[in-house]
């Protein structure tokens, strides 16, 4: 019960809120404030009308009377607007936390469980959903409260004035909410159902952009990519049927409710009629009971607000809840960087019939250079990915020196290691930012020295603004080889002891291909080199080859030993030098 009371989303949200508790409290303050205001001006009127039928003639009573009530309609509109710009002050720091938190929390999650989702489903959380909480911190915490506690204080004041007539100004408010029931009643799930199918479009819709290339280059349209099309219909249809099921009970509740007067009249007229009603309090029961009706609405408005966020903050909690990467704080002392896997079993997923990787004992000596090689999808990569620090195995241990990777912080280990994957991601800035991305600190001039390096200074600087030219989303407006000869600067500018270079040459040219081998050597001299080759021919004078079949380590030593030893190898070997030849 209690696990649960801390899990409900007030709780949580809550949570987040808490730095600006504060806030938030004085934009209750005044919006109540703000709703007493509001209620002046039907005081106000309601005086005016006794004194009239009083016959009170002197226009000083009137002048007052109104002075009254725009000071009550001022009052409103400015403690109101004072609430609300506090509150949203409040709310879009709170939302910012979240979203810090969320892209916090990713960076310490396993790159599996990223993987395994798909893009579009954390942008719809971080992005969307996160923003969806705004109308429920903004407006609800000062708007709800003040919306009821208004009506209560008018509540009161009628029930003085005349306990039955107060009582029958709310009788359109049960009669409304009869309507109003199944709506409520099914709107968690339905809201959930939203996300669900919103979830989907989302990934659809990121799924189509990343293989538009694919689809026009086979004449495909839209239309033709079926499970986008189907996303966004299901979606459309989705809202429509909600809605459509809504209408009917939505539009009775909020035409009965605010209604008080087919009650208030003919009952109090019965009342005024046997004498137990005195003129004056009907006539102010008439027009106060027209302004208890109207926040309570707004009140129970908010409850659409309330359902939606329990289904957002779930989802944010769900992320910020999910398992990370055990890492400790404080950094390890490592005198030796030998790289040691020991009896290392990986899986991607719990109930995978086949692990990734099984037993692997592979040992990688301080400035060495070490390939892997094998078959597509025998674990090369994912040996690499496991020593970066990407996953935690699922049995045995991988050591650096004498320290258990999982006992080295992931700030400390990304320090020690320049990861290249074969698909090397660019953000959408400028080239001379991309490469600065390896060290944060780095001077103008250390980037352009790295990228000399590289060997990609000269195309760089061939480019429309040189070094300042964006890239575009995901390096875009770069070739394959580009990309990964900007990658490459962006390591050495890092200059980490540990270098794992996936796939360097993976999208080059023949000509190419000897300048990135240069900048290669130039990278790795004198540190610790890790490469994953299908090219064989780039690696035969490593230090160490080792062959990678099924998850297992099938055979290692150097090339000459491979080729004698292995039958795969040698099958491997025969296959790569037969395709150079042929080329």
């Amino acid at each position: 019960m209690e696990k649960e009371k801390e899990n409900n989303p007030i709780s949580l949200l809550r949570r987040f809120a808490r730095p600006y508790k504060g806030k938030f409290a004085a934009s209750v303050f005044l919006a109540v404030l703000g709703v007493a205001s509001g209620l002046v001006p039907y005081l106000a009127v309601a005086r005016m009308v006794v004194g009239l039928l009083a016959g009170e003639g002197g226009i000083s009573f009137y002048l007052f009377w109104c002075a009254v009530a725009a000071a009550g309609y001022l009052g409103k509109a400015l403690l109101a607007n004072w609430s609300t710009t506090i509150s949203h002050t409040a709310t879009f720091m709170t939302l910012r936390d979240i979203r810090k938190s969320l892209v916090s929390k990713l960076s310490r999650m396993p790159m599996g469980a990223l993987l395994d989702t798909p893009s579009g489903r954390y942008k719809d959380v971080i992005v969307d959903r996160v923003e969806g909480l705004e109308p429920t911190l903004a407006h609800m915490l000062p708007e709800m409260t003040a919306s009821i506690l208004g009506p209560i204080l008018l509540f009161v004041f009628l029930f003085v004035l005349d306990w039955r007539m107060a009582l029958v100004s709310l009788i359109t408010l049960p009669v409304g909410m009869i309507f109003m029931v199944h709506v409520m009643k099914t709107y968690p799930a339905q809201y959930a159902g939203s996300v669900e199918v919103g979830k989907r479009m989302n990934s659809a819709v990121v799924e189509y952009i990343g293989g538009i290339e694919v689809i026009k280059g086979f004449n495909q349209s839209a239309r033709s990519y079926q499970k986008y099309a189907d996303a966004v219909n299901d979606n459309a249809a989705y809202f429509y049927n909600w809605m459509k099921s809504c209408q009917l009970p939505h539009a009775a509740f909020f035409a009965i409710c605010p209604a008080t007067l087919t009650t208030v009249l003919p009952i109090g007229f019965f009342f005024y009629a046997n004498g137990s009603l005195p003129a004056p309090e009907f006539i102010t029961v008439i027009i106060l009971s027209l302004g208890i009706i109207g926040p309570i609405l707004t009140a129970i408005n908010f409850t659409d607000s309330i359902a939606a966020m329990g289904t957002v903050v779930q989802q944010v909690d769900d992320i910020l809840s999910a398992p990370e990467l055990g890492r400790p704080t404080k950094d390890a002392k490592i005198s030796d960087p030998t790289i040691a896997l020991k009896n290392v079993s990986f899986s991607y997923h719990e109930n995978s019939a086949e692990p990734a990787l099984c037993g692997v004992d592979l040992t990688i000596r301080p400035g060495t250079v070490t390939a892997l090689v094998g078959p597509s999808g025998s674990g090369k990569s994912t040996i690499a990915r496991l020593i970066a620090g990407f996953w935690d195995v699922t049995e045995g241990e991988i050591m650096i020196g004498d320290v258990n990777l999982m006992e080295i912080p992931q700030r400390q280990l990304s320090s020690l290691i320049s990861y290249v994957a074969q698909d090397n991601y660019l953000f959408d800035d400028t080239v001379r930012e991309n490469i600065r991305m390896g060290r944060r600190s780095a001077s103008d001039a250390e980037v352009e020295a790295a990228a000399k390096n590289a060997g990609c200074d000269a195309f760089i600087r061939g480019l429309e603004h040189g070094y300042d030219t964006r890239v575009g989303g995901a390096g875009s407006h770069l070739s394959g080889g580009e990309r990964q000869r900007v990658a490459i600067a962006r390591a050495m500018l890092k200059d980490a002891p540990i270098v794992i270079l996936d796939e360097a040459t993976a999208y080059t040219d023949p000509e190419n291909e000897a300048e990135i081998q240069r900048s290669v050597s130039r990278l790795v001299a004198g540190k610790t080199l890790l490469v994953i080759a299908h090219r064989l021919s780039t690696v035969t004078d490593s230090d160490q080859i080792v062959l990678v079949n099924k998850g297992r380590v099938e055979a290692n030593g150097k090339h000459e030993e491979l080729l004698a030893a292995s039958e795969l190898y040698r099958t491997m070997w025969q296959a790569h030098i037969g395709v150079r030849d042929g080329a």
